[in-house]
């Protein structure tokens, strides 16, 4: 598993030299989008939201189901965030951060932030103990979902804000380099959706230091490693946002269950 890869800085622009990595390799690493202290507040925003539908036990928001577990001392904690950006002013006025706006130049013109699109805003939460149902998740495309539901494949990217900082050890994001401009019927029969979790012999290993930022495209097969430690050490979160094109489709309190959330059951 080949862990050299090239890390940028974002600007007010994307770069020739950032945007012909990206085109090559499908992903890209932004180093140090916020803050530890930025990063520290948004935690702790988590946690305020976590508290509240804990409280009125929060089944979905905007059709989208609330993925819930165990933290280590046995208490429920949210696993799986869903529109964010609309249930806390912090995650707001982080969508609104005019960097993001860059991020649209690495796709077709006429992309935009999905943040009343999709899931909106998504906060995975994973920790490795023995009572957490949401540990890793099994090799995906985010393409996939368009195609449950007839719509054409569009361009889609997803941000990634890291809020932890990771090592090989700490599983984390991996990644298929170059796999986005692969052929339709690999994008649907390369690798078992979900089912499969096992490492493979090309994949690149994602280790972000908190406050970074990376962007893989839809297409891009990729997976969730678990943890090899246990307890406080295995804790992640990360922030997922995504940049999309085609028709507006945005999301209410009133859209139904997509049939591809009815694999949520899949990931562990």
């Amino acid at each position: 598993m080949n862990q050299q890869y090239a890390q940028f800085t974002l600007g007010h622009k994307i770069t020739t030299e950032q945007q012909d990595f990206f085109n090559e390799n499908g992903f890209i690493h932004f180093k140090n989008f916020i803050k530890t202290e930025t990063v520290q507040d948004v935690i702790r925003a988590s946690e305020q939201v976590q508290s509240e539908w804990i409280k009125i036990n929060k089944v979905k928001v905007n059709g989208i189901p609330v993925k819930y577990g165990k933290d280590l001392d046995g208490s429920p904690i949210v696993q799986r965030f869903a529109f964010l950006n609309q249930q806390h002013p912090l995650f707001a006025e982080l969508a609104q951060d005019p960097r993001l706006e860059v991020l649209l130049n690495l796709i077709a013109p006429g992309a935009r932030l999905g943040t009343e699109e999709k899931d909106g805003m998504v906060l995975n939460h994973y920790v490795n103990s023995e009572e957490s149902k949401f540990t890793q998740m099994g090799w995906h495309t985010d393409g996939l979902r368009d195609i449950f539901q007839g719509l054409k494949l569009n361009p889609m990217l997803n941000i990634g804000i890291h809020l932890n900082t990771l090592s090989l050890k700490n599983g984390g994001l991996r990644i298929l380099p170059g796999t986005h401009k692969q052929s339709l019927y690999n994008l649907l029969f390369r690798k078992k959706y979900f089912l499969d979790n096992h490492a493979d012999a090309s994949e690149l290993a994602i280790t972000p230091a908190a406050g970074d930022l990376t962007v893989h495209d839809g297409r891009l097969w990729h997976r969730v490693a678990q943890s090899s430690v246990t307890g406080e050490s295995s804790r992640r979160r990360v922030i997922y946002l995504p940049i999309i094109a085609g028709k507006y489709e945005p999301k209410t309190e009133n859209s139904p269950t997509a049939f591809y959330q009815r694999f949520a059951g899949l990931v562990k």
